[in-house]
C-alpha cells in the first residue's frame, strides 16, 4: 500500500470518502491510481491495497476506447458515461461514472477523479454473473517485495523469496489466521501459502516476475485443498520507484469461507469434543516467547541450549510470558483443581517438578519442530506428583499461531504396573535359576570338590614334608601356593554359583561374552562330562561387548545347555555332542547353542517359548519363556528351528554395546 493511500486513508476527507457508498478513484493525470475507496473495492472486486499505483487502463475492458474517453477527460475537464472495467472474478462490470479533473493554481491537471455506481442489474444477467459480483469483495489480496525473488528460480524457492509488505483483512483471516497482519509481514510467502497450489502459484509470480509490463496475469489454482476453484492475479507496481512490488489477489469461493453460523456452529463442535477428550489438553498463547525465539534466529544464534545454559533468566521469562489460555475438563480432573480458571495462568506451574524441562521444550521450538514428547514428573494442585508424558505441539502457518497445544498423559499407574511386572519377572527369573541349579546340583557338588580335595592333597603333603627331620621348605612353599591357587578356584566357583541362586536386582553394564559362556560351562561342564557327551566350542576371538546383566545371560546360556543335556540323554541318541558357538553379525553378536538330539516337534515350535508350555513330565514350562524375556529385556531375539543335520538349534542375537 502507497504512502500516497496510507495518508489519504488515515485523512479526515480519506474517512469520510471511505464511507460514501460510490465507488471513488482518485489517479493522477496519466491515469495511475492513487486511492480506491471501499465501495470501489465492492463493485469492481479489486483490493485497494493492490489498486494503488496500478493504471485505469490496465483494467479497461476496452483499453483503446478508455484512452479516447481519458484523452477527451483531460481536454473537457469533465466526463460522464458508461465504466466498463475487468472484473476481479467472472465478466467484466459495467458501472455508471462521472469523471472531474482538479487542477493546481497554474492549471496544470493535478488529479482525476472518478465516481461510479452500479448500474441496474439487466435483464440478461446469468446466475453466474450474479454470483461473480456477490465474491467480488472477497478477494484476499497481498503486497509482496520480490527483490529476492528475482533471483530464485521456481516453486518453493520463489515463494521463499516473496516477502510479505502488507495484506488485507481478508487474506489475513484465510491464510495468517490469528498471527495477525503485523506478524505477517516480512515473513515469506511461502510459510502461509498451501501446500496442495505452491506450484501452480510460483509458475503464476515467475511469469508475472518475467514479464515487462504491468498487465495482471491470472491462474486458476486447482481443484483441491483450500483454494479450490480460486484464480489467483498477479501484477507488478505500475510505480516507477517500486519496481520490486508485485501485488498477488485471490478470488472466488474458497472452502474455508463459511458463513458465520456456520463457522461459530463448527467451533462449538470443536470445543465440545476438546473439552469431552479424556486426554488432558491446554491451549497455550506461546506468541511472545516465539517472538523473542524468532529475535534469537535473526541475530544469529544456533545453539540455543548453550544460549539458554547461559541466559536461564530467559527461560524463567518464558515461564511467565507463556500462558495457558483453555484447558478441558479431564486437565482440571489431573491437576487436583476447583475449576478451569485456577488452570489459566502463566505455564510456570507446569515445570516447578522438572524445571529444566522448560529449556527443552523452547529448544525444540526454536528448531521448528512440529511435535516435542518426554516422560517427567508434575506436581499437582492437590500435592501430589505424577509420572506424565507431555506432548507440545507446535503450530505452523497458516495455523493459528496463538494456539500451542499441550496433552498430560497420566503415567503413574502404568509405571507403577510394569515396575511390579518386572519384580514379578525377576521372581520368576529367580525361581527358574534356583530350579536350574537344583537339577545341577551333582555337577556343582562336583565342581567344588574339586578344588577341595586339591586343598586336602596339598595340605597333607605339606604336612609330611614339614614333619621331616630336615623340612623342605621349597616343596611346602609350592605345596602351599597351589592350596592357595585350589582355595581361590573354590572361591570363585561358590561366588559363581551364589551369584545365580542370590535374588538380586539386574546389573546392567558392559560384558564379554567369552567370559559368560566360560561362566556357564563351569556349571555344567561335570554333567557334559558323565554323560559323555562332547562339548564343541567355536567362539570367535575378539568379540565385541554387549550391554546386559551378566548373571541373566549366563542363565540363559546354563538353560538352553541343560536343556541339550537332557534332550541327547532322555533319546538315546549315538551321536552325543553339543555346539556352543558365538560370532559377529553385523552391528551385533550371534550365539548358538546346537545339539544332537531328536529335535523339537514340528506341532511344538510355535509353541516353545511359551509361559507354562512344556514337554517334559517334571516341567513347568517356564524356562524357554523366561530366557526370551531376558533377551528380548537385552534388545536381543532368540529362535529355535531344527537344524538340517538333525537335532535342534537355538539362537540369541545381542546387539553391540553402547559406545562399541
Amino acid at each position: 500500500m502507497s504512502t500516497v493511500f496510507r495518508s489519504l486513508a488515515r485523512s479526515e476527507r480519506g474517512d469520510l470518502v471511505d464511507l460514501a457508498s460510490e465507488a471513488v478513484v482518485v489517479c493522477d493525470p496519466s491515469g495511475v491510481v492513487r486511492y480506491w475507496n471501499p465501495a470501489a473495492e465492492a463493485l469492481y472486486g479489486w483490493p485497494a491495497m493492490a489498486m494503488v499505483g496500478l493504471g485505469l487502463s490496465d483494467l479497461a475492458a476496452d483499453p483503446l476506447l478508455h484512452d479516447e474517453e481519458w484523452a477527451l477527460l483531460l481536454l473537457e475537464g469533465a466526463w460522464e458515461g458508461a465504466v466498463r472495467r475487468r472484473g476481479a472474478i467472472g465478466p467484466a462490470v459495467v458501472a455508471s461514472g462521472r469523471r472531474t479533473v482538479r487542477r493546481n493554481p497554474d492549471g496544470s491537471p493535478r488529479d482525476v477523479v472518478e465516481y461510479s455506481q452500479p448500474l441496474a442489474v439487466q435483464a440478461e444477467e446469468t446466475p453466474l454473473e450474479a454470483r461473480a459480483g456477490h465474491q467480488r469483495a472477497s478477494a484476499a489480496c497481498w503486497e509482496l517485495d520480490i527483490s529476492a525473488a528475482a533471483a530464485a528460480e521456481t516453486g518453493s524457492a520463489l515463494l521463499e523469496g516473496c516477502r510479505i509488505i502488507d495484506a488485507n483483512t481478508r487474506a489475513v483471516r484465510l491464510f495468517g489466521a490469528a498471527i495477525g497482519r503485523e506478524h505477517m509481514a516480512g515473513r515469506a510467502l511461502a510459510d502461509f501459502w498451501p501446500a496442495e497450489s505452491r506450484e501452480s502459484l510460483a509458475e503464476l509470480l515467475g511469469a508475472a516476475l518475467r514479464q515487462p509490463s504491468v498487465s495482471p496475469l491470472a491462474r486458476a489454482l486447482g481443484p483441491h485443498g483450500l483454494l479450490a476453484g480460486a484464480t489467483a492475479t498477479a501484477w507488478r507496481s505500475a510505480e516507477p520507484a517500486r519496481p520490486d512490488v508485485l501485488f498477488l489477489m485471490v478470488t472466488a469461493a474458497v472452502c474455508d469461507d463459511r458463513t458465520a453460523w456456520e463457522l461459530q456452529a463448527s467451533e462449538d463442535r470443536y470445543r465440545k469434543l476438546i473439552h469431552f477428550s479424556p486426554t488432558p489438553l491446554w491451549h497455550v498463547d506461546a506468541r511472545r516467547s516465539g517472538d523473542e525465539l524468532h529475535r534469537l534466529r535473526a541475530e544469529g544464534i544456533d545453539d540455543i541450549m548453550a544460549y539458554l545454559d547461559a541466559n536461564p533468566a530467559l527461560v524463567e521469562l518464558a515461564k511467565d510470558i507463556v500462558v495457558v489460555t483453555d484447558v478441558n475438563q479431564a486437565a482440571v480432573s489431573l491437576f487436583g483443581a476447583r475449576n478451569p480458571a485456577e488452570l489459566l495462568q502463566s505455564v510456570r506451574y507446569l515445570f516447578s517438578a522438572t524445571p529444566d524441562m522448560a529449556k527443552r521444550v523452547m529448544k525444540a521450538h526454536f528448531e521448528g519442530a512440529r511435535n516435542y514428547v518426554e516422560q517427567a514428573k508434575m506436581a499437582t494442585f492437590d500435592g501430589r506428583v505424577l509420572d506424565v508424558v507431555l506432548s507440545v505441539t507446535y503450530p505452523t502457518p497458516p495455523e493459528y499461531m496463538d494456539t500451542t497445544f499441550i496433552t498430560i498423559e497420566d503415567i503413574t499407574e502404568r509405571l507403577r504396573t510394569e515396575a511390579e511386572l518386572r519384580r514379578l519377572q525377576s521372581n520368576f527369573a529367580h525361581a527358574a535359576r534356583v530350579s536350574t541349579l537344583g537339577e545341577l546340583a551333582t555337577s556343582i557338588a562336583h565342581e567344588v570338590n574339586q578344588p577341595l580335595s586339591a586343598i586336602l592333597t596339598n595340605a597333607e603333603t605339606s604336612l609330611r614334608w614339614l614333619g621331616q627331620p630336615r623340612p623342605n621348605l621349597g616343596k611346602v612353599r609350592t605345596l602351599t601356593e597351589r592350596i592357595a591357587v585350589s582355595a581361590s578356584r573354590a572361591s570363585e566357583i561358590i561366588q559363581r554359583i551364589r551369584g545365580m541362586a542370590m535374588k538380586r536386582e539386574p546389573q546392567p553394564g558392559l560384558l564379554d561374552l567369552s567370559k559368560i559362556i566360560d561362566e556357564a560351562l563351569t556349571i555344567v561342564r561335570h554333567e557334559v562330562e558323565t554323560k559323555a557327551i562332547a562339548l564343541i566350542l567355536t567362539v570367535e576371538p575378539g568379540l565385541p561387548a554387549v550391554d546386559g546383566d551378566r548373571v541373566q545371560l549366563q542363565q540363559v546360556l546354563v538353560n538352553l545347555l541343560v536343556n541339550s543335556i537332557q534332550a541327547i540323554e532322555n533319546a538315546g541318541v549315538n551321536l552325543r555332542e553339543i555346539r556352543l558357538g558365538a560370532i559377529r553379525a553385523g552391528r551385533g553378536v550371534v550365539i548358538w547353542v546346537h545339539d544332537s538330539g531328536p529335535g523339537i516337534a514340528d506341532q511344538h515350535l510355535a509353541s516353545i517359548f511359551d509361559g507354562f508350555f512344556t514337554t517334559k513330565e517334571t516341567g513347568i514350562g517356564m524356562g524357554l519363556a523366561i530366557c526370551q524375556s531376558i533377551i528380548a529385556e537385552h534388545g536381543g531375539e532368540i529362535s529355535a528351528a531344527n537344524h538340517e543335520d538333525g537335532g535342534a538349534i537355538f539362537r540369541i542375537t545381542l546387539p553391540f554395546g553402547r559406545g562399541v
